[in-house]
């Protein structure tokens, strides 16, 4: 499948592009700087026992240390990208941040069988690596790259294994989704339970220093508190968005564009307001579209500023005067639904959209006051 141009999204503040993979531009979060930091004061005492000479300079080798870490999880979001790229899915960017990295698809998989490829790629990436620097443990010297390569083996196992616990927003809850959603045919089943399970995870990591003392033996101290409570954080935020992601998304098969499409009366633009009012009051008609004099559409009618426009005004001006033009983005084709019709409208927002045909003749008129009825009273239902 090929992707459809489009133009390039908007950069998140606070990230800063150092390339592009998989067709996807690579971002750095400000806040990995601070990870970076961290990663160096907690790797400086292992740098320096092995280098003891190194002074001061113990904490570059620890932010070089961390650049090859973050060149891993990379490569862990790359796997990502490529497996969904492979499916058709169109990847925008790829963020390495304070807590790993994220890579950004435009649409949720269509099939069970692609989220979990898509989702558990990335953990085998991750533990592949991890497997690959045991390796080379076997055949590297002591001194500095001892260390990076233990590091990079030790990281890399955690982080695959990790992303392996079945709760979103973590790679194993998307296979969990997958699982769920293969076993009942329910997509949005699968995300919630994935959903709930991750803030379940999130709660035992929020009392993971409590546990850590009678398990590893060994006492918590702030750092530990503090990077529990951001975790658990992080994946109670991600989990709960899921949840509400999947309770949206399971409502928007009901709109369907040309069963919400009004009834549409074709006037000349030229036509006096009050004349296109009585001929779409006649033919009940819940819309209005100016069309040429050859009959070819060339805008709608706003409803607001018809409302707008006092009742003695109306003979007196031309029914074009309260039309929006029909510009990109406000011809939809009428058999738009679902999450297609809400990402078209998103587009280009507007209050009304003319719907069309395939060989390009008028079906109705669409207001997004009625895909928003339609979809609360889904939410009754």
């Amino acid at each position: 499948m090929s992707e459809p141009a489009s133009s390039p999204a908007p950069r998140p503040p606070g990230t800063f592009r150092i390339g592009s993979l998989a067709g996807a531009d690579v971002l750095v979060s400000s806040t990995w700087f601070i990870v970076a930091g961290l990663i160096a004061v907690l790797v400086a005492p292992r740098i320096e026992q092995v280098e003891p000479d190194l002074g001061a300079l113990k904490y570059v080798a620890g932010v070089a240390f961390a650049v090859i870490l973050y060149l891993s999880v990379l490569l862990h979001e790359a796997s990502h990208a490529y497996v969904a790229r492979h499916y058709g899915y169109r990847v925008t960017s790829i963020t390495l941040h304070f807590l790993g990295g994220m890579t950004a698809i435009d649409s949720e998989a269509r099939k069970a069988r692609q989220e979990f490829w898509i989702a558990v790629v990335g953990p085998f990436t991750s533990l592949a690596v991890g497997a690959g620097a045991i390796g080379l443990w076997f055949v590297t010297p002591d001194g500095l790259l001892l260390v990076a390569v233990e590091g990079l083996a030790g990281a890399n196992l955690l982080v695959g294994a990790l992303n392996l616990v079945p709760g979103l927003p973590l790679d194993g809850g998307r296979v969990l989704k997958a699982a769920v959603w293969g076993a009942t045919g329910d997509q949005y089943r699968g995300a919630i339970v994935a959903g709930w399970t991750g803030r379940g995870v999130a709660g035992l990591v929020l009392f993971w220093p409590v546990a850590q003392e009678r398990i590893l033996g060994v006492a918590p101290d702030v750092i530990d508190y503090i990077l529990a409570f951001i975790i658990a954080m992080f994946l109670w935020t991600g989990a709960t968005a899921a949840i509400s992601s999947a309770r949206v998304r399971r409502r928007l098969p009901v709109l369907v564009a040309r069963n919400l499409a009004r009834r549409t009366l074709a006037v000349p633009a030229d036509l006096p307001l009050a004349e296109a009012v009585r001929r779409a009051q006649d033919a009940e008609a819940g819309g209005i579209v100016t069309v040429t004099s050859a009959g070819a559409p060339v805008g709608v009618v706003n409803e607001a500023a018809l409302l707008a426009t006092p009742a003695d005004r109306r003979p007196w001006v031309a029914t074009s005067t309260v039309a929006r033009e029909l510009a990109e983005g406000l011809r939809l084709p009428a058999d738009l639904a679902g999450e297609e019709l809400v990402r078209a409208i998103s587009r280009t927002p507007a209050s009304e959209y003319l719907l069309v045909e395939p060989d390009g003749s008028v079906y109705g008129v669409l207001t997004t006051a009625d895909v928003d009825r339609a979809f609360r009273e889904a939410g009754r239902s």
